[in-house]
């Protein structure tokens, strides 16, 4: 797949007529969801959506098959992650929508400063322009994350079919982009935009579904104090913390991530990764 454009939060790409009926299809089988914005009350609704799992409805395709090695065979859930891996008061700084070439070096500095490992969720053609910052955050010890194709959130109104080509050929460009073998560990859905179709997909290809507990909201530009604010208010949530390295100017973010990180520091906590194949909520 040639690179796409890449689509901001504020809508997605004007699609040909035969997607816009497939979204009408989809919307009738499912319902229509608004809009939202991550860390929103739907957002936060949308990560936890649960349903029977496995069932396809694309009735074909490379839905929910897993590669060799992957996913089932690995025993990874198609629940949604939020609790750390380490357990206990560690916290999971997570990084998404990039890379770019802008910000994502800036974030991958402070993030050295602190000796803090992330999980950075990547776009595939973002991957994909700037294959030198995804080869710098697999060498910095990070670990990788599917944030889709086109950055969609409104993927839980789609085909089945759609959500799996999102999910996987993404999946494919961030880990060409990487070379050396890496893998991509976590799906995170834009928007929380989950289904159990998507959830299923990602863990059968070794993907754990990534949530959140902690939106900074740092998308939203709304000051650096604000963001950190927001950290140590809602950080009682749980440890999974969602900040952003694309997606327009972060300058706020990396300010931001400079002093959440001091404070974490200050308050005695570890960082670490998400769990991947220890049950967490669906």
């Amino acid at each position: 797949m040639g690179l796409s454009t890449y689509t901001n939060r504020k809508g997605v790409r004007a699609g040909a007529a035969v997607v816009a009926s497939a979204v009408a299809v989809a919307a009738a089988a499912w319902g229509v969801a608004t809009f939202v914005e991550p860390g929103s009350a739907g957002a936060a609704s949308r990560q936890s959506v649960s349903g029977p799992d496995g069932a396809d409805a694309s009735g074909g395709g490379r839905a929910g098959r897993p590669g060799p090695g992957q996913g089932i065979s690995e025993g990874i859930p198609e629940g949604i992650a939020h609790s750390s891996e380490s357990g206990g008061n560690t916290v999971n700084i997570t990084i998404d929508d990039g890379p770019d070439p802008r910000w994502t070096p800036q974030v991958l500095d402070v993030l050295h400063t602190y000796d803090v490992k992330a999980t950075f969720c990547m776009v595939g053609p973002q991957a994909k322009a700037h294959p030198d910052l995804v080869k710098k955050v697999v060498a910095a010890g990070h670990r990788l994350c599917d944030h889709t194709m086109d950055h969609d959130t409104t993927m839980d109104q789609k085909p089945v079919d759609y959500q799996e080509r999102q999910i996987l050929d993404a999946k494919e460009l961030i880990e060409e982009a990487a070379g050396n073998g890496a893998k991509v560990e976590y799906y995170r859905a834009p928007g929380g935009a989950f289904t159990p179709d998507s959830r299923r997909i990602a863990a059968a290809h070794g993907m754990r579904p990534l949530g959140w507990n902690v939106d900074t909201k740092d998308f939203q530009k709304p000051g650096t104090a604000a963001i950190v604010d927001t950290v140590k208010r809602e950080i009682g949530n749980g440890p999974t913390v969602l900040f952003h390295d694309g997606g327009g100017n972060r300058a706020q973010t990396v300010e931001a991530l400079d002093r959440v990180l001091a404070w974490l520091r200050d308050q005695g906590r570890p960082t670490g990764f998400p769990v991947r194949t220890a049950p967490d909520a669906p």
